[in-house]
């Protein structure tokens, strides 16, 4: 029966599995599933058809939840759907948009951010995925994207109205391409021919969203369970995790699946202490920020035995999500992960990105060794990544690669002045000088001018001067990474 609510035209029958009204807002939307009984049916004209059950959600404390309303584009939009996924490393949910004009758009969750996507018309037959390898490089509708993303997901649960459904528990291939303009490229294997849909990270604050779960602050200081190995009580405080770290025992303990049911752990020793403690806020460009993760990483270069170490914090503020405060021995800086994946040449020498060109200045394998707190992705002890760092000036980039997934990481160089005020930690500013926590040019001038000192009693002033120009490069330090570990590069 299709029914008129001012100029919102939409459909409603009974459910053939308990009687209860089904509605369907969008004339996209083919599935739905009941709120009352969770009967998974399909529209069939004005009539229903059930197909089976859906299992029950898994409860992700997103402050989102069904018919919350916003915006994108000045274009008004409700959400009217939900479809929860897995993948090996944890999980991701996928909320269908009801947009004007009968059109559904996707908002999905990103390296703790969002992105809000649409149908896309790629103008050619989509590869077989086995076809799009993780770095590599093709063209879709005349646009060049590089595959940061290619796994084998399940739908495990979903809610509300869909444009499609897949079978529940069944893999499929789910591949992922960005670009150095920021736009985001998905290839859903789960239908036939494979669905398409091209997006923009948003931030929740720019969609201007009402009705969202005003209460999901207060749920989460229920997420309490007791620790695997332990038995030391764990408090889960972030709505996105899917790792933690047990303050007693310093077990890494995998929430991925949920906290229900039985807790996967792995055992770490010799704790190391981070220099910011965790839960320490932190104002930093302008916005608060929590440390609530913080992992500490080894690195080698190719060919080269000599092993280099550097921390990362995990911060978290509620409106911009979020970012990486790196502490290397040559300086401190503060990055996130792009939406966007960067141009590199073949040989890795330089990148641009956003139109700006950046020069490698390390590549290097690195493993993450510690682990503390809490993190959105399922972080393990002993995680490999091949890595790239770039940097233009001040501004850095840098990229991480493991099997499955390419995550590019952007920001800028901080002083080490800046970042103990940032935390209150003035008292102990001496621990936080680095090598070079200045942008390169100022650092190299001040080693420059040592260099004078020491020559300029036996050579001229104008080889001096020369000398001091020229003195820019150099070999990496014994430590540091311009990037942030996550991830990677699927709405995850």
């Amino acid at each position: 029966m299709a029914e008129e609510t001012g100029n919102q035209r939409y459909y409603r029958a009974p459910c053939p599995g308990c009687g209860a009204p089904v509605e369907f807002r969008s004339a996209q939307s083919t599935h739905a599933v009941c709120p009352y009984c969770q009967s998974t049916v399909v529209r069939q004209g004005d009539t229903l058809a059930r197909t089976g059950k859906m299992a029950e959600l898994f409860d992700d404390f997103s402050p989102l939840q069904l018919f919350a309303a916003g915006r994108i584009q000045d274009k008004p939009f409700t959400l009217i759907g939900r479809l929860q996924y897995t993948y090996p490393g944890g999980r991701w949910t996928e909320w269908i948009a009801a947009l004007d004009g009968d059109r559904t758009g996707v908002l999905s969750e990103d390296n703790g951010a969002y992105v809000f996507a649409l149908p896309f018309d790629i103008q050619r037959a989509a590869p077989p995925s086995s076809e799009l390898r993780v770095g590599a490089t093709t063209a879709f509708a005349g646009q060049s994207y590089t595959v940061t993303s290619n796994e084998q997901v399940a739908l495990t649960s979903a809610q509300g109205e869909l444009p499609h459904l897949p079978e529940l528990g069944k893999p499929f291939a789910m591949v992922e391409l960005r670009n150095d303009k920021g736009l985001v490229l998905s290839l859903d294997y789960g239908t036939a021919p494979p669905a398409a849909s091209l997006g923009r990270s948003v931030q929740l604050e720019d969609l201007q969203l009402t009705g969202l779960r005003e209460d999901s602050a207060k749920d989460e200081k229920g997420r309490s369970f007791n620790c695997p190995n332990c038995g030391s009580p764990v408090t889960v405080n972030l709505a996105d995790s899917k790792s933690i770290t047990c303050g007693n025992c310093h077990s890494i303990i995998d929430l991925s699946q949920g906290i229900g049911g039985e807790l996967k752990h792995a055992a770490q020793s010799e704790p190391v202490r981070p220099l910011i403690a965790l839960g320490a806020m932190g104002q930093l460009q302008g916005a608060q920020w929590q440390v609530v993760g913080f992992q500490h990483r080894m690195g080698t270069e190719p060919g080269d035995d000599e092993m280099f170490g550097w921390d990362e914090y995990l911060l978290f503020n509620k409106k911009r999500g979020f970012s990486f405060l790196v502490d290397a021995e040559d300086g401190w800086s503060l990055v996130k992960p792009t939406t966007g994946a960067p141009v590199m040449a073949e040989n890795g020498s330089t990148a641009t990105y956003l139109n700006k060109r950046y020069q490698q200045q390390y590549a290097y394998n690195a493993e993450t060794t510690y682990v503390a707190g809490e993190f959105y992705w399922q972080v393990e002890r002993g995680q490999k990544t091949f890595n790239r760092d770039f940097a233009s000036g001040p501004a850095l980039l840098s990229m991480e690669r493991s099997a499955n997934e390419l995550t590019w990481s952007s920001g800028i160089k901080l002083d080490s002045g800046v970042v103990a005020t940032a935390f209150k930690l003035d008292a102990k500013k001496d621990m936080f000088k680095r090598g070079d926590a200045l942008p390169v040019s100022a650092a190299s001038g001040m080693g420059c001018g040592t260099i004078i000192i020491v020559i300029v009693l036996i050579i001229i002033l104008l080889i001096i001067l020369s000398t001091c120009s020229g003195s820019s490069g150099g070999s990496r330090s014994s430590g540091g990474s311009y990037g942030g570990y996550s991830s990677g590069g699927g709405h995850k």
